[in-house]
């Protein structure tokens, strides 16, 4: 649940004019409610809990400033909740005031988009050594992904310490919870990335995209990108105390963007396949540290070239499909005989998968080419994850001309003895009537 549950009514309702420009729009403050899970036992950081240790919750991001489109007047703010039965959800409210929420919008109206946040949040454990200076704190994490390629934000709470006296405390976290009913925090740290997965051609450029926005008092120490695949990892970029240094060949972030804006982006030109895997954007501040993962894909479409391998007994068409990446490929083979009906073929042989040095896959599909007495077109249709639509090619097959003359000669052979044999016939019945019309002669 979200506000943005308010604003899609209140949008499709009225059909203003001309939509305002971003620089006409202006921020208004506006309550960010969200269903989440609050993890209730501890796990490895950084994986999503199983149903069996998790329970229901709603995080309040208070009064974040929010670009208006014209939808945000149907919208009221969170009122609290005076509930504090055992089965009530947890309400954390969580003031903005000391950082950015870059992905406001996209939090706001996912569902209007037809998307689904994904909402969990979980405690925060400091070093045993910063822990001691606030003893009266306790810290969560949230994580917040937006479904279908939507950002990613996790934020770092800490509770604040303004509870009344003899204040009611939540029966489960046993925290002192507000006069809303709700358990009062402070976002202190976010890490953000703009989207979950990415998707690029091989030998292209990337940017991954990472930032992040921290309260008055904490300082930058330090930013790592690594890459994880297939159970092994690798420092692909650091940065700490003012000085980066680049792993990957070409890799390459901006020290003075990262400063002053946040942003931790990371750039990799000439992507090979080696490049492929989750890229963890890791930073680090005075107190706290977050994280964001992000899949890329390295993705090369494949080639494709139809010949003609032998002509006798009947000729054999070759499809070969080369230089692609991903693994799958799916091949299909059309038959069309001049104005017929395009009939898919079976039967079809693959050669054995080959790799290229680059790791790019290659691959041969065969088929027996059956041209029929006036010929027939081949077709030989590509599909891939690198391809909006799948790759086609054609030949067209004709008959064999000396199977064509054979063919003739046995036709003519055909019709001659056909026409022998009625001649004969019709010769047979003709001697059996003039025998049976013949008048008998009589004796004496």
């Amino acid at each position: 649940m979200s506000a943005a549950l308010t604003t899609c009514g209140t949008s499709l309702e009225r059909d203003p004019p001309t939509a305002p420009t971003t620089a006409e729009r202006q921020r208004q403050p506006t309550d960010i409610i969200l269903d989440c899970f609050l993890v209730t036992e501890d796990r490895h950081r950084g994986a999503f809990a199983s149903s069996g240790d998790r329970e229901r919750a709603l995080l309040v991001l208070k009064q974040v400033p929010v670009l208006d489109d014209g939808s945000l007047e149907g919208i009221t703010d969170f009122q609290g909740s005076t509930e504090t039965k055992q089965d009530s959800p947890v309400i954390f409210e969580a003031s903005v005031d000391l950082v950015q929420i870059p992905q406001a919008e996209a939090l706001l109206h996912a569902d209007c988009s037809g998307k689904a946040v994904t909402c969990e949040i979980s405690k925060y454990f400091l070093q045993a050594r910063q822990e001691a200076t606030f003893e009266k704190a306790h810290w969560f994490i949230s994580n917040m992904q937006v479904s279908r390629g939507g950002p990613s934000v996790s934020m770092v709470m800490k509770t604040l310490r303004d509870a009344e006296v003899g204040a009611v405390r939540h029966p489960t976290l046993n925290l002192p919870l507000s006069a809303q009913g709700t358990v009062k925090t402070q976002v202190e740290f976010q890490v953000t990335s703009e989207t979950q997965t990415l998707n690029h051609l091989l030998g292209s450029s990337v940017s991954l995209h990472c930032s992040f926005s921290m309260a008055p008092g904490l300082d930058l120490t330090g930013v790592e990108w690594r890459l994880q695949h297939k159970g092994s990892g690798q420092l692909v970029y650091s940065w700490k105390t003012g000085q980066g240094q680049a792993k990957r060949k070409g890799a390459t972030l901006e020290p003075e963007e990262l400063l002053r804006a946040g942003n931790a982006s990371l750039t990799l030109p000439n992507l090979t396949l080696k490049d492929e895997g989750n890229y963890i954007c890791q930073i680090s501040t005075s107190l706290y540290q977050a994280q964001q993962i992000m899949p890329l894909n390295i993705l090369a479409p494949p080639k494709i070239q139809l010949h003609l391998a032998n002509k006798d007994p009947l000729p054999s068409l070759v499809c070969s499909i080369a230089g692609y990446y991903p693994l799958d490929v799916g091949v299909t083979w059309i038959r069309e005989e001049l104005g017929g009906i395009p009939a898919q073929v079976s039967g079809a042989s693959f050669s054995s998968l080959r790799q290229s040095t680059m790791g790019t896959y290659s691959i041969s599909s065969t088929v027996m080419a059956d041209p029929g007495p006036t010929g027939a077109t081949y077709t030989c249709q590509v599909a891939h994850v690198s391809l909006e639509e799948p790759l086609t090619t054609s030949m067209r097959v004709l008959p064999n001309p000396e199977q064509r003359g054979t063919l003739g000669v046995i036709f003519a052979s055909i019709i001659f003895l056909s026409a022998l044999l009625l001649f004969l016939g019709l010769h047979r019945q003709q001697a059996s009537s003039s025998r049976s019309t013949r008048p008998m002669r009589h004796s004496g």
